[in-house]
């Protein structure tokens, strides 16, 4: 009997920090908060957790704009804190992975501080520095993310610097052997406190290349829409290989799998992309070829405006044709980034509000029978709905107050995780307020309540899990046949050397059913 590695078929339980459990009364989620809270991942019956950044940050992009990748913000705690987390986690069973943020760091590093100082420097060509244009305008066309020019000026240079998302993160150069040597530090130092692998933050945003700079083509299908990318400029525009997934990017994935391959204990390393023009997953297989990446982390199930089963099935079957067979992909319904799948698959799904928590259900239950590992975001275990009427002086996400009202941001999905309904703050802190509010709707599913309610989504969830360990054809193998089934259904087979299992998933009467086939039965 072959087992698969640990990350192969993991199911991982995606933390937010902030949100998930304050536990010294300041309104912010920490890491003894976590550690707090580990019995009830450990219960639910998941592999692995996933945190998204601690690091010391000024926290414009909370978190994601690093100033010191070797130690914790302090409201997060401290990295005595990190090592009694990781101890429990371990002693419960539970593998540790930790978001590493390699393309961008903040404004306020020691590193860019001294590079934006001059030309002259021990750390001048550390980032993207270039000359304007003879007229004093950026050097090429692109644009950030998060809204504006990716280019923002520095009067002490007298040259711009890129940034593919706030001014505040400015991109590192890769391209610059220094930089690399830093971030393979960086990786040692957390693999040697005993971490099980990183989640790489957005590594198709990576730069390496040096100018000139191209500018980025006109995306000729952009059609003006409801959706974040339907009216931003960014998505205005073809990115690939210019201003995104450049080549010299695996340089990285490679330095960082041979560190991996140092430490004993199967350490992973899980890599953000995305892609243009639906090439996502052949960008996945770029990032993951042996020597590169262990698995890719992509969007393909995470659409802002939610997916029909007819596009549900593409995506999966795009991902089976590339990946069938292996377990170099990681799928998601719902992450920090993107509205809670409990409400954002209701209506292209054409199900009732009332039927939420079974489609919720029913989608923990398909992305965690499909090859592959599966990250879980906390909250989705609960059926947590998203948070739209957050008023604008409460909303603390930059993208969303930029382009507030049209488009909310991220901070629907990240308020405060519940815990008692009966304390007013739902249980996440004893302070008077948090750092976002917490969602009244949330109360009635509450944490610990729904984990002692065998009838709720969380014990169902558990009792899925809890089976899934013991089949053979879902624990074994990463094979799946092709996806078959009516415009309501979605039907695959796991097949194993020692079993075939038939997983079906019903969008009409929102259920999902398990059955053995006996060779030589269709």
């Amino acid at each position: 009997m072959s087992l698969l590695k640990w990350w192969e078929n993991a199911v991982i339980y995606q933390i937010y920090p902030r949100s998930f459990q304050d536990s010294n009364g300041d309104g912010i989620g920490d890491l003894n908060g976590i550690t707090s809270r580990l019995n009830y991942i450990a219960d639910l019956g998941v592999d692995a957790i996933w945190i998204s950044p601690f690091f010391k940050s000024p926290q414009h992009d909370f978190g994601y704009d690093v100033s010191d990748y070797c130690d914790i913000n302090p409201e997060y705690g401290s990295l005595e804190d990190f090592d009694n987390l990781i101890h429990k986690a371990h002693k419960l069973g539970l593998r540790l992975i930790i978001d590493i943020v390699p393309a961008h760091c903040s404004s306020v590093h020691p590193w860019f501080e001294e590079s934006r100082q001059s030309r002259e420097n021990s750390k001048a060509n550390w980032f993207h520095w270039v000359d304007p244009k003879p007229d004093g305008s950026a050097p090429n066309n692109w644009l950030s993310f998060f809204g504006g020019l990716a280019w923002s000026w520095e009067p002490r240079r007298q040259q711009y610097y890129l940034h593919n998302f706030l001014p505040e993160q400015p991109n590192l150069n890769h391209a610059n052997p220094e930089v690399r040597h830093e971030l393979n530090k960086i990786a040692r130092f957390w693999f040697d406190r005993g971490v099980d692998g990183f989640r790489l933050d957005a590594v198709h945003t990576i730069n390496g290349d040096t100018p000139p700079y191209k500018d980025n083509l006109a995306d000729p299908n952009f059609v003006l829409g409801p959706l974040p990318q339907d009216k931003q400029p960014f998505f205005r525009q073809l990115h690939d290989v210019a201003q995104l997934n450049q080549p010299v990017i695996q340089e990285f994935s490679i330095a960082y799998r041979k560190i991996a391959d140092e430490y004993d204990g199967d350490r992973f390393l899980m890599g953000e992309v995305d892609g243009d023009e639906g090439n996502a997953m052949n960008v996945s297989k770029t990032f993951s070829e042996p020597g590169r990446l262990h698995a890719t982390y992509n969007f393909d199930l995470l659409e802002w405006s939610g997916l029909t089963v007819l596009e549900l099935k593409e995506a999966i079957s795009n991902a089976i044709e590339v990946f069938n067979g292996s377990g170099r992909l990681c799928f998601a319904f719902s992450n920090h980034d993107v509205p809670r799948s409990a409400t954002r698959q209701l209506e292209p799904l054409g199900i009732s509000a009332d039927k939420q928590d079974d489609l919720q259900l029913l989608l923990l239950q398909l992305e965690t029978s499909l090859i592959g590992s599966t990250c879980i975001y906390q909250g989705e275990e609960l059926g947590l709905s998203d948070v739209v009427d957050i008023p604008i002086n409460k909303m603390k996400d930059p993208w969303g107050i930029n382009f507030y009202p049209e488009f909310l941001g991220r901070d629907t999905c990240r308020t405060p995780m519940v815990w008692d309904k009966n304390q007013s703050m739902g249980g996440f802190t004893s302070a008077n307020q948090s750092w976002l509010p917490i969602a009244k709707v949330h109360l009635e599913k509450a944490g610990l309540e729904m984990a002692n309610n065998t009838k709720s989504i969380y014990g169902e969830f558990s009792k899925f899990l809890q089976w899934r360990k013991k089949q053979p054809a879902m624990m074994h193998a990463n094979i799946m046949s092709e996806v078959s089934g009516g415009p309501k259904e979605i039907i695959f087979d796991r097949v194993s050397d020692y079993q075939t299992l038939r997983c079906k998933f019903d969008f009409e009467i929102v259920k999902a059913t398990f059955e053995e086939v006996k060779h030589g039965t269709s």
